[in-house]
């Protein structure tokens, strides 16, 4: 990979433009140029706000807001993101895994990303080789678990992150900050879990926090940055960091480094703004005038040229594999997440159980008092299941197959909650056992609980979870009170409700047959009075329709409503403005387009 002159900016937050601020965009990144080649370990360094972090989103393609300028090669072809997406991994900071599959399951991915011509030997074949490779052999049947809580430990955690990207067969890997958060015998780990993937001859790099002497020393080379987005530093190691240190003690006025003292320490130390102002001059004005400058724009220059006899890459798909393979691949993973957290499901059985038993309780026996001067009517059960989305890993399937697994997966769990719920309430209130009108209950109860969960589904929690309960709750009371039970069905039905609709097939399909007299009046004459039709048939539609409607939005919203922070925030908040860092409060860029 090749970039030259990169330039990311954003729109200036309105906080600093009153502050009196002209610009129209706040730069983060400043002609930023250089090259990562395969075999070679690149490590992305500098302080806080320097925009490492920024800089490697830009060139693996996950900056989608903001502007962009510069040129980005591949093997001296112009970068094109959805080709780029199938050659390449990232790994995440935070490591997000299933937690209910097994080390092995957790590389199903192999089944999404290589391509459709590989059979299931080869597949397999290839993930052993990436355990062996990270050292997860002995680990493979063990279940990857709650960080923290149990499972795999968090260093072992890093090692199925880098696993999971390996089995895409990338040509080349980012991995942001692979040993935060681990102790020095971990972060050795990891760190030669990362060399072995580099010396397989793929090109690798990692952004780095303030390494030890002996994770620094695994790196070949270094790309340090400045605060402000500017480059100081691109060039070689050497064996014990020789040939940085040699650079940094060229400059006048530079104190040396002590023996045994952490090159990459006394490296950030040296290059603070602070002493900038101290020795009066620009680590990155230095860096430009410097004969390594000139090899690296020598070197960009010769890379940004395709070999002869080669060709630019191209695939015919977005995605490796077909649309019902995802679709199968994202269903198996939530299959197995559900079956294997048997807690979350007896959670819903045993409160579906206690609503059934209250109603029962409170509606004892009255579906059999025919004929006696009472009125009669039940509601049923409401459930809401809040799913949050999780991280999804970028080119391994689309929002749909996605979308559709997390639906297909519901539906034999609630047909079993609607069934053990309107077993022990029917039977509590004594309806009349007919197979028919049985059935009609299970059937209008089974629907009820399938778009109450397909609603809860939905991304409203994305945003702010405390947004979420109370959009949430105040759609559950606007429902309830149009629902024909508290407000009479002739003036409610101006009110697009689904549980109208479920109360209007509960009562019609129970009681539609009925003739006895009850307060003077016939029953089925005084439900049709109140707006309950004897055909109770065209209750059916709307309650299908409903279930359809919200599992329908919810798929569209994960494709288009995902709101992830995107990582600029963190550059902004210490990007330095003529010398004056300004503090910001948080805001976030919405990601969109596919997943």
């Amino acid at each position: 990979m090749e970039f030259e002159n990169i330039r990311y900016s954003v729109d200036m937050p309105a906080e600093m433009k009153a502050e009196g601020i002209v610009e129209d965009r706040l730069e983060l990144l400043k002609c930023v140029s250089g090259s990562f080649r395969p075999g070679v370990l690149t490590a992305l360094m500098g302080v806080s706000g320097a925009g490492k972090t920024t800089l490697m989103d830009v060139l693996s393609g996950r900056k989608t807001g903001g502007y962009i300028e510069g040129s980005i090669t591949i093997s001296g072809y112009p970068k094109k993101q959805e080709t780029f997406a199938r050659i390449s991994g990232y790994c995440e900071q935070n490591d997000i895994h299933s937690p209910h599959v097994a080390v092995y399951e957790a590389l199903y991915s192999a089944w999404l990303r290589l391509p459709a011509e590989v059979d299931s030997n080869t597949r397999k074949m290839f993930c052993e080789e990436v355990m062996e490779l990270v050292e997860l052999t002995q680990l493979r049947g063990a279940l990857v678990g709650l960080p923290g809580v149990n499972g795999l430990s968090t260093e072992q955690r890093k090692r199925l992150t880098i696993a999971v990207e390996l089995v895409a067969n990338p040509s080349i890997i980012f991995m942001d900050e692979p040993t935060s958060g681990l102790d020095a015998r971990a972060a050795a780990i990891v760190m030669r879990t990362v060399r072995n993937t580099v010396d397989t001859g793929r090109t690798v790099v990692c952004t780095i926090h303030q390494p030890s002497i002996d994770i620094f020393e695994a790196f070949d080379e270094l790309f340090l940055m400045k605060r402000g987005g500017e480059e100081i530093y691109v060039g070689p190691l050497g064996r014990q960091s020789c040939e940085l240190i040699k650079y940094f003690e060229g400059i006048r006025g530079v104190s040396k480094i002590k023996d045994g003292y952490n090159p990459a320490t006394w490296m950030l130390e040296v290059t603070t703004l602070g002493q900038e102002d101290a020795l009066g001059v620009s680590f990155s004005e230095l860096y430009k005038s410097s004969e390594l400058y000139q090899r690296n724009k020598t070197l960009i220059k010769e890379l940004s040229v395709p070999a002869p006899g080669s060709s630019d890459l191209d695939f015919p798909t977005q995605y490796s594999r077909s649309f019902f393979t995802q679709c199968m691949a994202c269903l198996w993973k939530q299959h197995m997440s559900y079956w294997r957290n048997p807690s979350y499901t007896a959670t819903r059985l045993f409160f579906t159980t206690v609503i059934a038993v209250l109603f029962g309780t409170i509606f004892w026996d009255l579906g059999s008092r025919r004929g006696t001067k009472c009125s009669d009517s039940s509601a049923g059960g409401q459930h809401r299941k809040n799913s949050l989305l999780p991280g999804r890993a970028a080119g391994m399937y689309s929002a749909f197959p996605y979308a559709f697994a997390d639906v297909a997966v519901e539906l034999p769990y609630i047909l079993f909650q609607a069934v053990v719920y309107g077993v022990i309430a029917y039977a509590m209130i004594w309806f009349e056992w007919t197979a028919a009108k049985f059935c009609w209950y299970i059937f209008f109860m089974y629907f009820t609980f399938l778009y109450f969960t397909f609603y809860g589904m939905w991304p409203w929690d994305d945003p702010n979870y405390n947004i979420s309960a109370i959009v949430s709750a105040a759609f559950y009371g606007i429902w309830n009170l149009f629902s024909g039970f508290l407000i009479p069905r002739p003036v409610s039905t101006s009110f697009p409700c689904p549980v109208a609709w479920t109360l209007y097939g509960l009562i019609a399909s129970q009681f539609w047959d009925m003739s006895e007299i009850i307060e003077g009046e016939p029953v089925d004459v005084s439900l049709k009075n109140y707006g309950f039709e004897h055909n109770f048939l065209w209750g059916v539609a709307p309650v299908v329709a409903f279930s359809v409607l919200f599992a329908s939005i919810f798929a569209f919203s994960i494709k288009i409503l995902i709101f992830q922070k995107d990582r600029v925030q963190s550059d902004i908040l210490t990007a330095p403005y003529d010398g004056i860092p300004h503090v910001l409060p948080l805001f976030g860029v919405k990601y969109s387009g596919s997943c």
